[in-house]
């Protein structure tokens, strides 16, 4: 269960605005990059599209068999950038763990099947991977924590 303080930096990160991030990713439009690291600390860093958001409070992520999916098998946290389109630097930055994650479950092509054709692609095996948001911060600045707090 997210608490008020949890909320509230979720509005103080979208610059006031009282949304919760659904409402947020479905009405803003912009880019985002998915930020992960191995069990020894190397970097890999991907464009992704908009988070989904399950029932359960969690969100997801399709991916495919590559490297960011690799450095989730040993390290389990993630970040999220999100960059408003338009011109300065709107957005938010989610902070992640790793729940689970599904191999080419029904429920990863149903939420596919919105954007793009349901069908599996023969050879290309997908995850459905689910993270709990720890912490939500403006893309600029570090909302009302400061350095020691982190």
């Amino acid at each position: 269960m997210l608490d008020k303080l949890f909320f509230a930096r979720i509005i103080q990160a979208l610059g006031g605005q009282v949304m919760d991030l659904r409402d947020y990713f479905e009405k803003v439009k912009g880019h985002g990059v998915l930020a992960t690291a191995d069990a020894e600390g190397k970097v890999d860093v991907a464009i992704y599209g908009k988070p989904h958001f399950m029932d359960d409070g969690s969100i997801a992520f399709i991916m495919s068999d590559r490297l960011t999916h690799a450095n989730l098998q040993s390290n389990n946290h993630a970040a999220y950038l999100f960059k408003e389109k338009g011109n300065g630097y709107k957005g938010v930055r989610l902070f992640l763990s790793k729940l689970r994650e599904e191999q080419d479950s029904d429920l990863l092509y149903a939420i596919r099947s919105k954007r793009y054709a349901s069908e599996k692609e023969e050879g290309k095996t997908r995850f459905l991977v689910f993270f709990n948001v720890d912490k939500v911060l403006p893309l600029i600045g570090a909302g009302e924590e400061t350095a020691e707090e982190d």
